[in-house]
């Protein structure tokens, strides 16, 4: 086992990917000789050249029409959009042809992207470059959608999504850059799919991706102070969704928290609630209860965005008001 922080474990999944299979490349602006806008693509054009590292003109559509012609000739390119909120630009590319062309073409075509971007809030980046862009995501039938929250995860997640025959949006969240988590020094694959339960508890489940999951297990830290044993789930992809999991908890502890960065209305929390009442009512005690953002763009100033973005404090005193 090796530890690496969160943004060093993004080039270390992309040249694990590219060292196994001559078929991927990697595409996108800055990628190449900067190194990637956060650091995070350091040393992969020194190693793999330009041949297989191409810098790219400040076109995301450009980037995601290049990703889908390479791929449906033979390549399993891998293309990285700056920040989520850049998605709008090139969504039809994404959404109408990536997600819909393997059924379209009854199976004759398939494209199997993985659409690397960097995502959330937190960090004063301000309305347009805080978003996660992952519940506009799901909605897509034929898009895959992977949330990382540690470089273990992301290393294993990234290889299933490499491997995977169509397209997956691979969001990365930026507050997670310098998290450090030990990782396997031999190649390995975590299934897409597959929710991890990353604290066991008796009281109550707390469910979250990306950023929210750290967030959940100080929160289940401090509850146990107050004699509350609170299980952790972190999903790690919202499609495929993991609900047997869920499910699982919720019927050991009868109570459920759904902790989402971003506002609530149609988001991923709104799609894991009604699905948790439609086939788990019979387990709950209680109504299924939601920690989200304000109904409004991400706030610029310090202050403000520190009480968008759900918290601590706020996801204990939800969770304690069950009692």
């Amino acid at each position: 086992m090796i530890t690496m922080n969160y943004r060093k474990a993004i080039a270390e999944a992309i040249a694990r990917a590219m060292r196994r299979d001559p078929r991927v490349v990697f595409l996108g602006e800055d990628v190449g000789k900067p190194g990637g806008a956060f650091k995070t693509t350091v040393g992969l054009r020194d190693e793999f050249g330009p041949n297989r590292v191409w810098d790219t003109p400040i076109s995301e559509q450009a980037i995601i029409g290049a990703a889908i012609g390479a791929a449906m000739r033979g390549l399993r390119p891998i293309a990285e959009i700056m920040f989520a909120d850049f998605l709008g630009t090139c969504w039809d590319g994404i959404a109408n042809h990536a997600a819909k062309l393997r059924y379209m073409s009854n199976g004759q075509v398939s494209v199997p992207i993985v659409i690397r971007t960097h995502g959330g809030a937190g960090l004063g980046f301000a309305a347009q470059h805080s978003q996660l862009f992952d519940n506009l995501a799901m909605s897509i039938p034929g898009l895959k959608v992977v949330v990382p929250s540690n470089p273990a995860d992301l290393i294993g997640l990234f290889q299933a999504a490499v491997d995977d025959p169509d397209p997956v949006l691979f969001i990365e969240h930026k507050a997670l850059f310098d998290v450090k988590g030990e990782v396997d020094e031999d190649p390995f694959s975590v299934p897409l799919g597959s929710a991890a339960t990353v604290r066991q508890g008796e009281d109550l489940t707390l469910v979250a991706t990306g950023a929210m999951v750290p967030v959940c297990v100080q929160a289940a830290e401090r509850l146990s102070e107050q004699k509350v044993s609170a299980e952790v789930i972190d999903l790690r992809c919202l499609t495929p969704l993991d609900m047997s999991t869920i499910l699982t908890s919720i019927a050991k502890t009868s109570r459920i928290v759904i902790v989402q960065e971003g506002p609530a209305t149609c988001g991923w929390g709104s799609e894991v609630a009604a699905r948790t009442a439609d086939v788990g009512f019979n387990s709950l005690d209680a109504p299924v209860r939601r920690v989200t953002s304000p109904p409004t763009p991400t706030p610029f100033a310090a202050n403000l965005e520190k009480l968008w973005v759900p918290t601590v404090e706020r996801v204990v005193a939800e969770a304690m008001s069950f009692w």
